[in-house]
């Protein structure tokens, strides 16, 4: 189903997760025993079947997507993947607007694959969502190989490398770049 849900998601002009980095998705949720893990971007799918394969049989995953297509397609890639419905719930939104009626403390694993420029906010509102010891994880953290180049000052790469810096200085997160797929910003909460 990876493969159907990568092609979809080609079809409609998203950037899926790369396998490297969906094999590290899987592996956090697996480690963390994930039971509630919260998606922000479902897109085709690909990113929410790899942390499905990783989370308990019992956990459910929550994603959040504007376009309501996009979801209509995730739900019938989770179907054929094995997934019961029950182990999806698909709010459509913007996330900065769902997230606040999400409940505090009780996630296991925050993903966020969506714009660059709401990276601070969206970490933000994950530090209130997850338990501790619970992971905050955020594709695309190298810029598109634009993090280290002084030069790229767009907002997106600006936005990045604050939300890597203000995590790093904070008591709060333990955080690491993994350079898998478009990198992935991995921290954990204290």
């Amino acid at each position: 189903m990876l493969q159907t849900a990568r092609g979809l998601a080609a079809e409609l002009g998203l950037d899926a997760v790369s396998p490297a980095a969906g094999s590290v998705l899987r592996l956090l949720a697996a480690a963390g025993s994930a039971k509630a893990v919260v998606e922000i971007g479902t897109g085709a799918g690909v990113s929410g079947i790899w942390l499905l394969r990783g989370m308990r049989p019992d956990g459910v995953l929550t994603t959040i997507d504007v376009d309501n297509e996009h979801q209509r397609i995730a739900r019938r890639i989770f179907m054929a993947a094995g997934f019961a419905a029950s182990r999806t719930r698909i709010i459509t939104g913007r996330a900065l607007d769902v997230l606040p009626r999400l409940a505090d403390g009780v996630y296991d694993v925050v993903f966020v694959d969506a714009d660059p420029t709401e990276i601070g906010a969206c970490a933000d509102a994950a530090l209130r969502l997850l338990r501790p010891g619970g992971a905050l994880l955020v594709n695309g953290a190298m810029a598109g190989g634009r993090i280290n180049d002084p030069s790229a000052r767009d907002v997106g790469t600006l936005t990045i490398r604050e939300t890597v810096r203000a995590m790093r200085e904070s008591e709060e997160w333990i955080p690491a770049i993994i350079p898998s797929g478009a990198g992935l910003l991995a921290a954990v909460k204290r």
